[in-house]
């Protein structure tokens, strides 16, 4: 559709008893440019809104800050809530946006807007919704906005963007303007909001926030009073006016601007004279200008200007003149004169829209509103099927239509059903998922044909998943019990059912589904699919009756297949996980792991998913090679962002990049992506699985970093304690709430906690101390009162930590073993604790078992070593960011009566091999291209080497020389 890109017609008039707006206005565009320096560091944006009646005058005065803006050389944007576009996703950004790109070409766009094209070029209408299974998620939409709007504020400031009529804006637009707002003012743009307040839709609670931003009023626009009627009714029909005359202007609109300037040009073309004799003749005008009078005037135009008017009132705002005359059912001829006698009567005005063409919009809303209730409802159903077929017939594609079509009565067309499917498609590729569902189960009313009625239920039911999973069931089921449907649609209903159940926590009825399926599939690879996804289901149940069964099930598949297929690397990932969570070897863990990767696995395949791919990545990491599931999460966070998934997916990576930076010793970088992810959670929504994971994720890092005081903040806000998840969530939940209760001191409590998270986990045949150091965080709990309990439970720790393997977990087996036994005994378990740490990645454990170790050398009198250890561990345990860990080396150092700092005899000691080297070929006079091509590197890289060395060494290169040798 058209957008109009001049305002609308008729004669100016002055703002009277506007002083006060009009002021806020010209401040607020005053602040864009600065203070009197004009430096951009004093440039200041922010949000001006204003609310009030029907014809009380926002479009006029948002018309006055617009020309201000445009005169003061500001780049205006504009857009207009339409009643009849509530339901079009991005028809207000589509207004604001497309006039910037509507001259460049198709290859000019996807150079402007870079890799966002893909994801908000749809939205904006800028190209054709792309065909495939996938789809930005709306918050990947909206973060595609922000950027879009960011960068033409930073290329065009200063940016003023004005919205009228927002009580009517879609909500798709309105869900990011109002989540935008808040960077207006440090972007030194100005956003002009009008709305009226008592038509704001019961759901748009965010447009209310806006309008009171900052616990500020909207700039509310009052009646006009009698003094101000005067002068706009004597600059229309003369200064002879009499006060009587005007006087009974104003009662007869209340100080309407709207009404009064329309009265007062009806009165001069009837010629009426300003007189008190003609008040009569005034009351008569004044029932034209609004309601039944107002349709009444229109009907005596004809019929053919009638019909004109209707179809204008059908189709919105900005339709071209050709398509109104089609729905209207004119000919060129007969509609441009129905236009022009509409003209005349002030009802419609012609526009220029982006494509050069002529568009029809409305004088005024409430004239557009006043017609469009006017027709009769039989003709209105009509005109809206007519104005679907005309807008699909000229171009403008079914999501277009699609508004139309859902005001029709449902009568089996198959042309319907088939347009609101391809407008559902065009929704879900453009990120509006609810005008999607909307379509849809309108084509279910319609209804579809019996060959056709799974299909659309399938696709409804998809299109409710992360949005509604329970009515999403009820659909799916539905969908199977269709006697129609092909096989291929038959096993993608459930596989998408399976996910409903599993997103609802029916996990057990997920499994009994797949299995049910898989014994009426007659396709092997069929069977051995439903099989892999039963494995992933019944994986993270908690309910389930015999975990060990099913994994000695999956080894066995495990062991007949190559991973020709996704399906069979699936069942290689997850015997890869189920290995590490059973606590066998690590090697039979990374074997499995390495042959599920060797044929690649998808991130963004939505019939998959990506949870056996992050199973595998975490196995990875379990078994001591975080490096390479930080790369594998590193290519899903590219994966998700390029497909605009920037919802939960995005919160799940970004909490497990954090995980494995926490369990590297990574601690401040931990704790950056973990509350990335929980606050993009927190948007989607409360009690979801990705907050779960975040949540248990930030606790375990604050408590390595020592913060127990907001660990449990965290905890408290989110309530950890009120109910676990009935779900495998890692790091267990409950296990967490007991290492954080134990953090505080409240051993009991937490006791009765692990005890029970062992219980559970051992029921299910989870027994590696990597997955959930249960067993570790209890004996440090039962070793304050009972020692021989506690040297139990590390003893069966530390055995099943050698049974898996990897150095990192029997180090700190050891290291916590070591709390429970004699300080001779306990020196010898940490020394071989740091052992096993020193050959993993786990910097903070390491730290810990260092400082430790250092305390026991201590203890047993070999203060030397002790000081070795203890200096080690507190500079490790700073450089992981575990704060108060080096807090309590330091303090073990400052009683043993040592330096808090080690003293080094030289800097030199300080430097890394490559610093070294590249240091000591600069000493000798090489420049940073000779010393590159020496170490077989780049200049940059040497440039950098440098940079360390002179600030390490506190010397520059003409200096190096002497701090080498000296």
């Amino acid at each position: 559709m058209s957008h109009g890109t001049e305002p609308r017609g008729g004669a100016s008039q002055p703002l009277l008893e506007r002083e006060v707006e009009i002021l806020a206005i010209h401040r607020a565009v005053d602040d864009l440019f600065g203070a009197a320096d004009r430096t951009v560091a004093t440039r200041r944006g922010g949000v001006l809104t204003f609310a009030g009646s029907p014809g009380i005058g926002k479009t006029t005065l948002l018309g006055e800050a617009r020309r201000h803006a445009a005169d003061r050389g500001c780049t205006v944007l504009f857009a207009r809530g339409g009643e009849q576009e509530r339901q079009v996703p991005f028809h207000v950004m589509r207004q604001l946006i497309q006039p910037t790109f509507a001259a460049m070409s198709e290859d000019a766009r996807r150079d402007v807007l870079g890799t966002w094209h893909s994801i908000v070029a749809p939205a904006l209408g800028l190209t054709a919704a792309p065909k495939g299974p996938t789809a930005p998620d709306p918050q990947g939409v909206r973060d595609g906005l922000d950027w879009v709007v960011t960068h033409l504020t930073v290329r065009s400031a200063p940016v003023v963007m004005v919205l009228d009529d927002a009580h009517w804006a879609d909500a798709e637009s309105l869900a990011w303007l109002t989540a935008f707002a808040a960077r207006a003012e440090e972007l030194a743009m100005l956003i002009v909001v009008a709305c009226r307040p008592d038509e704001i839709p019961a759901d748009a609670a965010s447009l209310r926030s806006l309008m009171g931003r900052q616990g500020t009023r909207p700039h509310e626009l009052a009646s006009l009073t009698t003094g101000a009627v005067a002068r706009i009714v004597r600059d229309t029909l003369g200064e002879n006016a009499d006060d009587m005359f005007c006087r009974e202007c104003w009662a007869i609109t209340g100080g309407n601007p709207f009404e009064v300037v329309e009265l007062a040009m009806k009165g001069r073309d009837r010629g009426l004279t300003p007189h008190q004799d003609n008040i009569p003749q005034l009351r008569d005008l004044a029932s034209a200008v609004k309601g039944s009078g107002l349709i009444d005037r229109i009907e005596q135009l004809g019929p053919s200007t009638v019909r004109l008017a209707w179809a204008a009132a059908v189709l919105g705002t900005a339709v071209p003149t050709g398509i109104v005359g089609s729905v209207a059912a004119l000919g060129e001829a007969q509609a441009a004169q129905a236009i022009d006698q509409l003209r005349t009567a002030r009802v419609l005005t012609v526009l220029t829209g982006l494509r050069r063409k002529e568009v029809v919009d409305f004088f005024h809303p409430l004239i557009a509103t006043a017609v469009y209730r006017s027709i009769p409802p039989g003709v209105r159903v009509a005109m809206h099927g007519m104005a679907a077929q005309a807008l699909v017939d000229d171009g403008h594609g079914a999501a277009a239509a699609a508004r139309h079509l859902l005001e029709m009565h449902p009568e089996g067309d198959p042309w319907v059903v088939q347009q609101l499917r391809q407008a559902a498609r065009d929704s879900f590729s453009a990120g509006a998922p609810d005008a999607a569902r909307r379509y849809l189960a309108r084509a279910l009313r319609e209804p579809p044909g019996i060959d056709d009625r799974a299909e659309v239920l399938f696709e409804l039911g998809s299109a409710n998943l992360l949005h509604d999973p329970h009515t999403t069931i009820n659909q799916l089921r539905t969908a199977l019990e269709e006697p129609k449907t092909e096989q291929s649609l038959r096993e993608a209903i459930t596989y998408r059912l399976a996910q409903a159940l599993g997103h609802t926590g029916q996990l057990a009825k997920a499994a009994a589904l797949l299995a049910e399926e898989a014994r009426r599939a007659t396709s092997s690879r069929t069977r051995l699919r439903m099989q892999a996804e039963q494995f992933k289901w019944n994986s993270v149940r908690v309910d389930e009756e015999n975990s060990p069964a099913r994994s000695r099930l999956l080894a066995q598949f495990a062991k007949r297949i190559t991973g020709r297929g996704l399906a069979e690397r699936h069942i290689l990932g997850l015997r890869a996980w189920d290995a590490a969570l059973r606590g066998e070897s690590a090697v039979t863990a990374l074997e499995y792991a390495q042959q599920a990767l060797d044929g690649g696995m998808s991130w963004t395949d939505q019939d998959f998913g990506f949870e056996v791919p992050a199973v595998v990545a975490l196995t990875l990491m379990y078994c001591d090679q975080p490096g390479r599931a930080e790369e594998l999460f590193n290519s899903a966070v590219v994966d998700f962002e390029s497909k605009g998934w920037r919802g939960a997916h995005l919160s799940f990576v970004y909490t497990l990049l954090g995980y494995v930076r926490y369990r590297r010793g990574r601690l401040a970088e931990a704790e950056d992506f973990v509350r990335n992810g929980l606050q993009i959670a927190d948007r989607i929504g409360q009690d979801i699985p990705a907050q779960w994971y975040a949540i248990g994720t930030l606790i375990e890092t604050l408590l390595a970093r020592g913060n127990v005081t907001e660990a449990k903040k965290v905890a408290h806000t989110y309530k950890l304690a009120d109910g676990f998840p009935q779900a495998v969530v890692y790091p267990d939940p409950q296990a967490v709430w007991g290492k954080l209760l134990l953090a505080q001191g409240r051993i009991e409590e937490a006791e009765q906690h692990l005890t029970t998270v062992g219980r559970r986990l051992d029921l299910r045949g989870t027994r590696n101390p990597s997955w959930s150091p249960w067993q570790l965080d209890l004996a440090l709990a039962q070793v304050t009162h009972d020692p021989a309990q506690a040297r139990a439970t590390a003893t069966e720790a530390v055995a099943r930590a050698r049974a898996f393997g990897a150095p990192s977990i029997i180090g700190h087996a050891l290291r916590v073993a070591a709390t429970a036994t004699d300080p001779a005994r306990s020196a010898v378990l940490l020394q071989e604790a740091v052992e096993h740490l020193e050959q993993s990645p786990a910097a903070c454990e390491l730290a810990h078992a260092l400082i430790d170790h250092g305390i026991a050398l201590h203890t047993m009198g070999d203060p030397h070593q002790a000081a070795q250890q203890l200096y080690r561990g507190m500079e490790t345990a700073s450089a992981c960011g575990a704060d108060a860990l080096a807090d309590r080396a330091r303090a073990q150092l400052a009683s043993a009566g040592l330096r808090p700092r080690r003293l080094y005899t030289s800097e030199r000691d300080t430097l890394t091999v490559a610093e070294n080297a590249a240091a000591r070929h600069a000493a000798l006079g090489l420049d940073n291209t000779a010393i590159a091509k020496e170490m077989h590197t780049d200049a940059q890289s040497v440039s950098e080497l440098l940079s360390a060395v002179f600030t390490k060494l506190g010397t520059d290169r003409p200096g190096l020389h002497r701090a080498l040798e000296g």
